[in-house]
């Protein structure tokens, strides 16, 4: 399990440390868990106005029918 790491990762290699280096400190060895953390995309940004759009536009729906 590797994503108790993501937050701590993303955290110091935005302070300017080596990513190599912070995978190395948080023990992950494996090839396969650390191109997990490389290749994540936090998406959440960016899908969240759909979901607020839908949330408003079914709210709108639902006060207009009775």
């Amino acid at each position: 399990m590797i994503g108790d790491k993501f937050d701590e990762f993303r955290k110091r290699v935005s302070a300017g440390e080596k990513a190599a280096k912070v995978l190395d400190d948080l023990g992950l060895k494996r090839y396969c868990c650390r191109r997990m953390l490389l290749t994540s995309v936090d998406l959440s940004d960016q899908i969240l106005p759909y979901f607020e759009a839908l949330a408003e536009r079914q709210a709108k729906l639902k006060s207009s029918s009775f």
